[in-house]
């Protein structure tokens, strides 16, 4: 990309115009200029130039100077203009996090249930708070969800997030993260792809992710819904890691024995019973 029509990109971000951008980058080359030499150099519409020059100088990235009756335009330093910007910008981000985290502190417990509809817009907010994660992010999660995560959650580590969890697929991208057991066994009962993540104790993200945009979960800050959904990442850590450990005669009857639990508490047909437990 043409680096003027880069730097156009990034000074936008900023609440610079295209005008403003042309006069800044024009007088950048070319110094001092008069309006009507800066119009004709810039492309900027002569109607159109003492209003870019009176937001320049606004903006502290122009300064005029009258000479023999004739006003001239300087650009301000790009390092002087920088400095300045930055002030400003952290001026204003520390009035706004002061202002709003004593708001946001002040409210009671957030209790809300927020339900998020669509794969794809589940995965851009999962993206949001994985960015925003400090401490530590438990999950219960398919490979088909954790590979369009990764990049994100590779930052998050290098940054000193630790990773948890159980993973729904082969081969774990994570060593901290333990495959789960008899997937085809889960799929044959559950149907769906379910995803539950807890990020700094904070959040809890839980709900099916397999029908595309039918695909829906639940995001809240509630203290209870996130305790009870870290005991469940908990429980299936215990129990997949100690069927993991047994040699083949004890995971065969420790497999055994949980089959019939499941069949006491769900109660199944004959017919589910004996598909289950050939699913191994």
């Amino acid at each position: 990309m043409d680096p003027n029509l880069m730097i156009m990109r990034d000074m936008k971000k900023l609440g610079v115009s295209e005008y403003e951008c042309k006069a800044y980058l024009k007088l950048l080359e070319t110094y001092p200029l008069n309006g009507y030499a800066l119009s004709k150099k810039s492309g900027i519409p002569r109607s159109r130039i003492y209003e870019v020059l009176k937001n320049l100088i606004e903006k502290q990235m122009v300064f005029e100077q009258e000479q023999e009756k004739n006003r001239l335009y300087y650009p301000v330093e790009p390092d002087i203009f920088i400095k300045n910007l930055k002030a400003r910008y952290d001026d204003v981000f520390s009035n706004i996090a002061e202002v709003a985290g004593r708001l946001y502190k002040e409210k009671k417990q957030d209790d809300r249930l927020v339900v998020i509809k669509g794969r794809r817009n589940i995965i851009d907010f999962l993206t949001l708070l994985i960015k925003g994660a400090e401490k530590r992010i438990a999950l219960s999660i398919w490979d088909e969800e954790i590979r369009e995560l990764t990049v994100h959650l590779d930052t998050a580590q290098k940054r000193g997030v630790a990773l948890r969890g159980i993973y729904f697929g082969e081969t774990p991208p994570y060593e901290t993260l333990v495959p789960h057991r008899r997937i085809k066994r889960y799929m044959a009962e559950k149907k769906e792809r379910y995803l539950s993540i807890i990020i700094d104790k904070a959040h809890a993200i839980s709900g099916i992710v397999s029908r595309g945009e039918e695909s829906q979960v639940t995001w809240t800050r509630d203290e209870g819904f996130i305790e009870v959904s870290e005991d469940y990442i908990a429980h299936d850590l215990v129990v997949n890691l100690y069927s993991a450990s047994l040699d083949e005669d004890g995971y065969d009857r420790f497999e055994t024995f949980a089959d019939k639990v499941h069949d006491h508490y769900f109660h199944y047909s004959d017919e589910e019973f004996r598909t289950y437990q050939q699913l191994k």
